[in-house]
């Protein structure tokens, strides 16, 4: 059985920091390009961070380059969102997502809310 399980999201003030984890399990991990998406209230999906499958690329949306860094470790099967600086418009629902060819993983999300 396929499970992506996020946690660490959370209230935290502007300027503060959350590490938002992803535990992977029922695939191989390795193999797959691992992201973290976000989507607001009332706003679509958006592609956060990406790292590929061996964790020797990533990429970034412009709106956290800078603030927000990706990273994986493959032998605990569990992907990263380290978020610094953190502002009041990167409230969301932060999912964690595996893909591999045309074979998709999402996760149920966690809740990160920046407000003073």
């Amino acid at each position: 059985q396929v499970q992506l399980v996020e946690s660490g999201g959370g209230l935290v003030q502007p300027g503060g920091s959350l590490r938002l984890s992803c535990a992977a399990s029922g695939f191989t991990f390795s193999l797959y390009v691992m992201s973290w998406y976000r989507q607001a209230p009332g706003k679509e999906r958006e592609l956060v961070a990406t790292i590929t499958s061996a964790g020797g690329n990533t990429d970034y949306a412009d709106s956290v380059k800078g603030r927000f860094t990706i990273s994986r470790d493959n032998a605990k099967n569990t992907v990263y969102l380290q978020m610094n600086s953190l502002k009041p418009e990167d409230t969301a629902v932060y999912y964690c997502n595996a893909l591999r060819r045309v074979t998709r993983y999402w996760g149920q999300g966690t809740q990160v809310t920046v407000s003073s």
